[in-house]
């Protein structure tokens, strides 16, 4: 039976409070052999003798701006025949999986990846939020200068990439379904309503949205998340 829950976008993990939840987990899981997948130039978590941390990213550039005393791994993940060359503890990523067009092989080539027993965590955004929506559907070039103008970023570590939202649901039964069949347990899968993409340029849009962010919050529909954490077990052979 998998855990849901629901909450706020402030309740999300997976961008201020990524680091201590991922890093609890971690600990909780004793995992020796970590893998951060799409880390490129915002690795999660600081290098540590006491486990084997290895970044991975499809752009080799993004990988150099991580900085010295990080194992490396160049490689698209949702490849077809992608291999690790190793099996790990724990795998995770954080705002990464909107960017994958092929979410069966993307989970299918973690799975492979995983050891018997180990886990891997995903947070990130979904259909059908609003932002997300338009996101998806507009041209990259529309949607990369709106996203300037209602959220600009350093374009140096946190560019933009193109998102496809394949798999990238909240908790509805399809996706469960497709994460069993593929062989793992679903051990928890939160749904988050909520997003700041109206801030200061449109204050009362904000509002708005937050107040009808604290309503889905009672009154959860999975497929109105704007992000999503799952939790996914390779079963012990």
């Amino acid at each position: 039976m998998t855990a849901t829950e629901y909450g706020v976008r402030q309740d999300f993990p997976g961008i201020k409070r990524a680091a201590a939840f991922f890093g609890d987990l971690i600990d909780r899981e004793g995992a020796r052999s970590v893998l951060e997948i799409g880390a490129g130039a915002n690795p999660t978590l600081s290098p540590d003798d006491g486990m084997r941390y290895v970044l991975n990213d499809v752009d080799e550039v993004e990988l150099a701006k991580a900085g010295p005393g990080y194992a490396t791994l160049l490689g698209d993940v949702s490849a077809p025949g992608w291999q690790a060359g190793e099996q790990f503890d724990f795998i995770f990523s954080r705002m990464v999986n909107e960017h994958v067009a092929d979410g069966a092989t993307y989970y299918g080539n973690i799975f492979r990846a995983l050891r018997p027993g180990g886990l891997t965590v995903h947070c990130f955004s979904t259909l059908y939020a609003f932002p997300f929506v338009v996101n998806r559907l507009l041209p990259e070039s529309v949607s990369h200068v709106v996203l300037d103008k209602t959220k600009p970023r350093d374009e140096e570590h946190h560019g933009k990439f193109k998102a496809y939202y394949s798999w990238s649901r909240g908790p509805t039964p399809r996706n469960i379904a497709n994460f069993e069949r593929l062989g793992f347990v679903v051990e928890r899968y939160n749904g988050y309503f909520g997003h700041g993409y109206y801030g200061l340029r449109a204050p009362w849009l904000q509002s708005l949205e937050r107040a009808k962010s604290r309503f889905l919050a009672k009154h959860p529909n999975p497929y109105l998340t704007a992000y999503a954490m799952v939790q996914l077990r390779r079963p012990a052979d």
